[in-house]
């Protein structure tokens, strides 16, 4: 029964009807799955064990107040953690791969951002950060390669958002078929027995 509940629920909110999905998109979905998990939770665990780096990251962009900073930097290791162990796992797909992605639309815009005003800095996308004193090529060059990288994760959160039905996931053990109760017969079949069965008593 739960099991025939939550697949009514992922079919409305979470999950695209299975007819508008082949079955190699799941494979697909899965290899994204594990790109933008793993990255996110590699991200969060080295920023996790070195939280004033982080936060230090964060203020070096001079995007939000200082004291903002402090909390962005201090949330964003678990959060990265929570929502790359939801995609990892599978576990309401289209919604953790849609955080995955928004976070990168930030990530991407503070690249942009601080190469816009000329500022040198370490993303420090996976701990670190700060201010670099390399020559400004060397700086621009690693902006492209950060903002091609994100792009990319950007891209399986996307198709994660587009096709959350993927392969070896919680969502999909999660909504299969409850095979302990007996599958109920139509009711036109028993209106057609019924009828059948007048019709012989009436001869």
């Amino acid at each position: 029964m739960g099991g025939r509940v939550y697949d009514d629920v992922m079919d409305k909110t979470t999950q695209t009807p299975p007819a508008h999905q082949k079955p190699w998109q799941r494979w697909v979905g899965l290899v994204a799955r594990l790109i933008l998990g793993v990255t996110l939770i590699v991200a969060g665990l080295l920023k996790v064990t070195a939280v004033d780096s982080s936060i230090a990251a964060v203020r070096t962009y001079r995007i939000v107040s200082w004291d903002f900073a402090t909390v962005v930097g201090t949330a964003m290791p678990v959060v990265e953690i929570i929502v790359g162990l939801a995609i990892l796992v599978g576990l309401l797909t289209r919604w953790s791969a849609l955080l995955g992605a928004l976070a990168m639309v930030a990530f991407i815009a503070g690249i942009a951002s601080v190469w816009a005003r000329g500022i040198s800095l370490d993303c420090g996308c996976f701990g670190g950060g700060g201010l670099r004193q390399d020559p400004w090529s060397t700086v621009v060059h690693g902006y492209i390669k950060d903002i091609v990288r994100d792009t990319g994760l950007f891209l399986c959160g996307l198709w994660l958002v587009i096709h959350p039905r993927t392969a070896l996931s919680l969502d999909g053990w999660m909504s299969a078929p409850d095979t302990a109760m007996p599958p109920e017969e139509p009711a036109t079949s028993e209106r057609t027995s019924q009828q059948r069965s007048g019709a012989v008593d009436g001869r």
